[in-house]
């Protein structure tokens, strides 16, 4: 399912900010974008998102914040200002001028001062930045939550469907032998030009078709799996997976009904099931 969420979380006088997107796709997959100083953490923050989510494509987007306008901080080269404070020393001594140099004189020189991007403190930025994934996959769920339960009504009136198409082929089921019968018997007495049929041949063609066509065993099946695909859907764990499973099951059953039963009429309920059954299947791509 799609989701959104975004979450933040502080180390020290920095913040890192998270952003989590879903969308649909047949299995989980996590892919992870970090700042260049933090690409050690992407092991564990896949972990934590996989934990949270069994399926769809999830992108996390980790951004660390500056702490100055332009991102970087001073950093003082400390053996460059000794050089520098030492010659400044010797130049006052050789020229038998005061030695009146100050820090803003020494940290003016070149090399004594460079404006570096700030160091991480990992533990801490780790701590933070699984903070922010946290606060992210509770509004990506949350968002996720509210899809699922549109999601479940959809399915359970496209199940209600289903299940009266069952019940109407059930139904048929029998007819079809009681009309073989009567066209078997019109075909019989055309071709015995009026004679009388034999009852046991008769009887015995039928008891064949009867057999060759009997759907029962196929259509207790297929009410069974509609029976778990709705306990599924009420479920609080992740059953995607199994639903599709069950969906291929009952295209199968249908699919073996709609070959036994010779009736226009049948066929055209078959059609419809067969339809109602991938316009589930598409949607069943959408389920955690």
């Amino acid at each position: 399912m799609t989701g959104f969420g975004v979450g933040r979380g502080r180390a020290g006088g920095e913040e890192f900010t998270a952003e989590l997107k879903a969308v649909n796709h047949k299995y989980v997959e996590v892919k992870v974008r970090l700042p260049r100083e933090l690409q050690a953490l992407e092991p564990e923050l896949q972990r934590q998102v996989k934990a949270a989510c069994t399926r769809g494509a999830v992108e996390l987007t980790l951004r660390r914040a500056a702490v100055t306008a332009t991102g970087n901080v001073p950093s003082v080269d400390a053996a460059m200002a000794r050089a520098w404070r030492a010659a400044l020393a010797e130049v006052a001594a050789v020229t038998g001028l005061e030695d009146g140099t100050t820090a803003a004189d020494v940290a003016g020189r070149p090399g004594v001062v460079r404006m570096e991007e700030p160091t991480v403190d990992v533990p801490s930025a780790t701590r933070a930045a699984e903070a922010a994934v946290s606060e992210a996959l509770s509004g990506l769920l949350a968002m996720r939550e509210r899809e699922g339960l549109a999601l479940a009504a959809d399915l359970q009136g496209r199940l209600e469907r289903v299940t009266q198409l069952v019940q109407q082929l059930q139904g048929l089921a029998p007819r079809a032998v009681e009309e073989y019968r009567d066209r078997l018997a019109a075909r019989l007495a055309e071709l015995t030009a009026g004679s009388s049929v034999d009852p046991s041949r008769l009887a015995q063609e039928l008891a064949l078709f009867a057999e060759r066509t009997d759907v029962a065993e196929e259509l207790t099946r297929l009410d069974s799996h509609l029976g778990q695909f709705r306990s599924l859907l009420g479920a609080d764990e992740p059953s995607g997976r199994k639903l599709d499973f069950l969906l291929q099951e009952m295209n199968r059953e249908v699919n073996t009904a709609g070959s036994k039963i010779q009736s226009a009429e049948a066929s055209t309920f078959v059609v419809e099931l067969k339809a109602e059954l991938e316009r589930i299947r598409e949607q069943v791509q959408n389920v955690e």
